[in-house]
């Protein structure tokens, strides 16, 4: 028997959808508002799911404390109140936009060993969500 798990998370932080690859005029046709010098923020929600066996003695997929003491170390500590594109290592060189976000929590909570992580979904507004569940085979990037 397979069981998934979603549990959900906020953090706040701001950002600047900025890509040194391009020019100021394209990042400004692009990026529009979210290319704005001084940066814009959200509340996001991530929702994080993880599937597993149901185990025996316990009766859950994972420990939910377990769960939570570990996206509180990997994403919520270290993104919540943060300027993603100064803060953030990865987001030095990458523009972070919410889909990138979504990449590097998952990468970050990949590592949870209690349960399988399934995928990840990110809402940055009412509008926006992202959802990710990790390379599959053959994927290519460019």
């Amino acid at each position: 028997m397979k069981l998934q798990l979603s549990r959900r998370y906020r953090f706040s932080a701001s950002h600047r959808l900025h890509s040194a690859k391009l020019g100021e005029e394209e990042n400004r046709r692009v990026y529009g508002k979210c290319n704005n010098p001084y940066g814009h923020g959200h509340n996001y929600v991530v929702e994080v799911a993880v599937s597993g066996p149901v185990d025996q003695a316990t009766g859950m997929i994972a420990n939910l404390s377990d769960l939570d003491a570990f996206v509180e170390s990997e994403v919520i500590e270290p993104f919540d109140h943060k300027y993603l594109n100064e803060e953030i290592a990865e987001f030095s060189k990458r523009v972070p936009t919410t889909e990138n976000i979504c990449i590097e929590i998952f990468n970050r909570l990949r590592r949870f060993r209690r349960a399988t992580l399934e995928r990840v979904r990110v809402e940055e507004t009412g509008l926006n969500c992202f959802e990710y569940s990790g390379e599959t085979a053959g994927a290519t990037h460019e």
